[in-house]
């Protein structure tokens, strides 16, 4: 059984302790009181916009998420839903703070020997919700600092069992599918544990899959199903299926189950890695290199997005609305009745009305950080506006192949009309009026924010120091201590 295969079962187990804990205490408890929604966030790593078989259109290959698929028919698809950022701890630290990284202080990805992790000057949405009442449990990838008060459970996690960074930062004794090849034994994950109880409750579960090296699968896949990649894409589906079960067996119309990425496909692992669909990034593409992870191509950062809650998000239902995984921290809390700290300024909306009420309200304009493909790590250098994007740095992370693009700046920005040209292949005459109209729009939304966050009293910033003694090593039995000590 693969780690991540037994940390999403012991998800199940804890979910299914929560509801019942929490129907048990609601039919004891105070029935004069309304109930609060409980919430599971489910997040997948380095997931393409085109691995959701919803996302397909018709006679595409075969959909190898079905658990996923039934979700969004009983629920509703988010298809112009994007990561905070382009790699894993900047959207994490977004995600949990409702704020950019330019703000939060997470610009770019922790280590395994980092020292500090997420500004403890930052407050997350489950320190929160615990303090509003209600009992948080997280299962799986952290990587926002494993050291002291950097941990889950000392951010507002009263449970928590998982690894603290990705799965390639480690070493495992039988490698796993990886391009290039993971040697066995170099200082690798180990799991962390912590219980308590309570409710009612944030879940939330930050899935390995589908970062590499993926998980090799318990027999082997035949080449009409599509391969490792498509294997490890089913059984990240079937998680989310048990997941959904265990809900819906207790306690499903009171409960937000809302499936995200934190960024997109890593292009360089060639066949281990996803489908960005038609969001292919062309420009870039023709002059070398990739478009998705680390990128701020759309490729990068817009991806399958649902959500779910049983006779309250409308079933069998699409929004266009544009939104992020920013817009998960102000949601969450409108709905559970809580108010966020006064003392800072946040960078998402609440979308409740886009979930509940099927309106098409979403964000007016969006950031898309700088996350190592280009430019200075979380600068604000990728600006959406409605149907129109614009560049004033273009760059390519590694693609399949090795090949890779240079660094652009563009000034005036390159702008691309996403209603005709997902794949963002061909820029506007900067000569037309629509291309004016929406350059001095963008220019007067990028001033406004970059002045906003310039003057932002609460601005945090990361220790990204590193040192080896950081590592996490509680046993020198355990494979991550053990390797540290060979050749």
């Amino acid at each position: 059984m693969s780690g991540s295969v037994f940390l999403l079962l012991l998800a199940g187990t804890l979910l299914c302790g929560l509801l019942f804990h929490t129907v048990s205490h609601n039919e004891a408890g105070d029935r004069t009181r309304t109930k609060r929604p409980n919430f599971i966030i489910i997040l997948a790593d380095d997931i393409g916009w085109g691995d959701l078989g919803a996302n397909q259109q018709a006679g595409q290959s075969s959909s190898q998420t079905p658990h996923l698929d039934l979700m969004a028919q009983q629920g509703m698809r988010l298809t112009d839903f994007h990561s905070p950022a382009s790699t894993c701890s900047p959207s994490r630290a977004a995600l949990l703070t409702g704020r950019h990284g330019l703000r939060n202080g997470v610009t770019h990805n922790f280590a395994v020997g980092s020292v500090g992790g997420l500004p403890l000057s930052e407050t997350t949405l489950a320190e929160i919700l615990h303090q509003g009442g209600y009992y948080t449990a997280m299962i799986g990838k952290w990587h926002l600092g494993h050291n002291g008060p950097y941990s889950p459970t000392n951010r507002g996690f009263d449970y928590y069992l998982g690894i603290p960074y990705s799965n390639d930062m480690g070493c495992t004794d039988l490698p796993g599918y990886e391009l290039p090849s993971c040697p066995p034994c170099y200082p690798g994950p180990q799991i962390l544990h912590n219980r308590e109880r309570g409710q009612p409750f944030l879940l939330y579960v930050a899935l390995a899959h589908m970062h590499v090296p993926l998980s090799p699968p318990s027999y082997a896949p035949h080449p009409s199903e599509g391969g490792v990649y498509a294997a490890s894409l089913r059984e990240m589906d079937g998680l989310v299926g048990a997941i959904k079960n265990a809900s819906d067996a207790s306690d499903k119309e009171n409960t937000l189950i809302w499936f995200t990425g934190d960024n997109g496909p890593w292009e360089q692992k060639c066949q281990y890695a996803g489908s960005v669909g038609p969001f292919l990034g062309k420009w870039q593409t023709s002059r070398g290199g990739g478009s998705a992870k680390r990128t701020t191509w759309e490729g990068g950062h817009r991806v399958p997005t649902v959500s779910y809650w049983p006779g309250r998000v409308p079933a069998n239902s699409t929004s266009s609305a544009l939104l992020s995984g920013l817009d998960i921290f102000p949601t969450l809390l409108s709905l559970a009745g809580v108010n966020p700290p006064s003392d800072r300024r946040y960078d998402g909306i609440d979308a409740t009305d886009v979930l509940l009420h099927g309106k098409e309200t979403g964000n007016e304009f969006l950031f898309h950080p700088n996350s190592g493909a280009a430019g200075k790590y979380g600068d604000l250098q990728t600006v959406r506006l409605g149907r129109h994007k614009a560049f004033y740095i273009t760059g390519a992370a590694e693609a399949c192949g090795g090949s890779k693009g240079r660094q652009e700046l563009h000034d005036p920005p390159m702008i691309f009309d996403l209603s005709g040209d997902k794949g963002e292949e061909t820029p506007l005459d900067p000569t037309t009026e629509e291309y004016k109209e929406v350059d001095e729009r963008v220019r007067r939304w990028r001033e406004a924010l970059l002045y906003d966050i310039a003057t932002d009293q609460s601005v945090s910033t990361a220790d990204y120091a590193t040192d080896q003694s950081a590592a996490p090593c509680c046993d020198p039995r355990h494979t991550a201590c053990r390797c540290l000590t060979l050749g």
